[in-house]
């Protein structure tokens, strides 16, 4: 089977998961999830216990059952955007936060800007949640996934978060 590029760090892993809002492609080390995105087609896939395991998170996601992801992850990315990243994690599920929110979160409330950049540079969709972030006033801004994408997946959470 073949793997998914290689570094010095080890080969890489990749598959596919079907879910509601379309096609995800699933890319894993040996250790954690490193890449999870929309992609219209697949390609070759060689899957290891890291994406099945992301896989079965994903299922209970859209089944409503799964709030948070505890699957492992490995992000890279500068200091600022791995505060961001984190401090995404912290959103609860089901709400929403202004970029301005997690600029202050982070304690540097100027940044709003950058913080939309490092949302736009997060490889790690839904794990991740910067489609919880909103425009200050709570209107749909910015998803690599698409705005359809981001919509469902806020109403997927309002949903089941009650």
């Amino acid at each position: 089977m073949k793997k998914w590029g290689c570094n010095v760090l080890g080969s890489y892993y990749i598959s596919f998961y079907d879910s509601p809002i379309g096609l995800i492609k699933i890319a894993a080390n040996e250790e954690a999830i490193v890449a999870l995105d929309f992609v219209y087609k697949r390609s070759k896939e060689n899957e290891n216990d890291v994406i099945r395991q992301c896989k079965i998170q994903l299922d209970e996601y859209f089944k409503g059952i799964r709030k948070e992801f505890d699957v492992n992850i490995e992000v890279n990315g500068t200091e600022f955007q791995k505060m961001v990243w984190q401090e995404l994690k912290r959103i609860p599920y089901g709400q929403v936060r202004s970029y301005k929110d997690i600029a202050v979160a982070i304690g540097n409330e100027k940044a709003v800007r950058a913080v939309g950049g490092a949302n736009n540079k997060n490889k790690i969709a839904i794990i991740i949640p910067c489609h919880r972030v909103v425009g200050k006033d709570g209107s749909l801004t910015g998803y690599a996934g698409g705005l359809w994408r981001k919509k469902w997946l806020l109403e997927h959470e309002e949903r089941n978060s009650k």
